[in-house]
């Protein structure tokens, strides 16, 4: 069984749905998501009360410190996961290859400090990077499961790190990966198996220039809608999410979309699922608006806008 499996027996009924945005600091939001007058510093916590999960975007772009992922914790919820976008020097640069290092790095950066609000870690690959087995079996490999895996990669870091180093993690912390492929090579059922081997959640990507995949590949899904017209502005109309609603409850039930499409269909009922589910779609204040509509149609409760 892959670690991503759901075990034999499982009971619940339906897994638990977290609608959510990429990021949260948008000057053209402020006056219009964001109250006006609101301080910039209690962003975050305006939106973690509207949406129960965030991607964070800035540790894609450099490490943060434990410091920072400790006050984001502050400033959160109990009830509220960030997924955390890893670094492009992996993904882009590196371009996955001699993961090891930057792996520890990133790890020791002090996402651990996230402690149960730390969600799935996301990697993005770039547009050019193609699908080669035994580079992306052999990074996979690297990825750490669970809080004690986690501490010991974080243990490996170098001198890299912009603070001290925050190698604590609870035993029992859950580390779930998600992978978002742009490159069509990666459509074939030796990738979406690797995945399943692995237990790293295929992303399924809403875009007008990238594959659109809806194979489950682990115990949750991971969705991302960065506008199927215009890249990462149009937003969505009633019909569209209307279907993406129909999709995400399917996914929480553990049946496969009806209208997806597949590069290794499961034959298997994969059983319930977590869904990870968040607007890219920044530009012009759609994340939000379509956030707050998806909800509705699942029947979650949706915070007033304030004036």
């Amino acid at each position: 069984m892959g670690t991503g499996d759901i075990e034999k027996g499982d009971t619940r009924g339906t897994g638990d749905i977290r609608i959510g945005i990429s990021g949260w600091t948008y000057a053209p939001w402020r006056g219009a998501f964001y109250p006006r007058g609101l301080p910039r510093k209690r962003e975050l916590a305006h939106a973690a009360r509207t949406f129960r999960a965030i991607e964070i975007n800035g540790t894609f772009y450099g490490l943060q410190t434990p410091d920072i992922f400790a006050r984001w914790v502050d400033e959160t919820p109990d009830d509220f996961m960030f997924a955390v976008k890893a670094p492009r020097f992996m993904t882009h640069i590196k371009r996955l290859r001699e993961p090891e290092v930057p792996l520890a790095n990133f790890l020791a950066s002090g996402v651990l400090r996230l402690g149960g609000k730390l969600g799935p870690i996301l990697w993005q690959l770039p547009p050019s990077l193609a699908f080669e087995p035994d580079v992306l079996e052999a990074f996979l490999a690297a990825l750490p499961h669970d809080g004690a895996a986690a501490a010991e990669r974080a243990k490996r870091h170098d001198d890299h790190l912009k603070a001290r180093a925050w190698l604590q993690a609870d035993s029992g912390l859950r580390l779930r990966h998600a992978l978002e492929i742009r490159h069509d090579s990666f459509v074939v059922p030796a990738f979406v198996e690797m995945l399943r081997r692995h237990g790293v959640a295929l992303v399924c990507a809403d875009t007008v220039e990238w594959p659109r995949l809806m194979d489950v590949t682990a115990d949750f899904v991971y969705c991302r809608l960065h506008g199927s017209e215009e890249l990462y502005r149009s937003g969505y109309k009633g019909e569209a999410l209307d279907r993406w609603a129909k999709r995400v409850r399917a996914w929480s039930e553990g049946a496969p979309p009806e209208d997806g499409r597949f590069a290794a269909p499961d034959p298997a009922k994969p059983g319930p699922r977590d869904v990870f589910f968040f607007f890219d779609n920044t530009d012009k204040l759609r994340a939000p608006e379509d956030a707050r509509a998806l909800m509705e149609r699942l029947g979650q409760p949706v915070v007033p806008q304030e004036a």
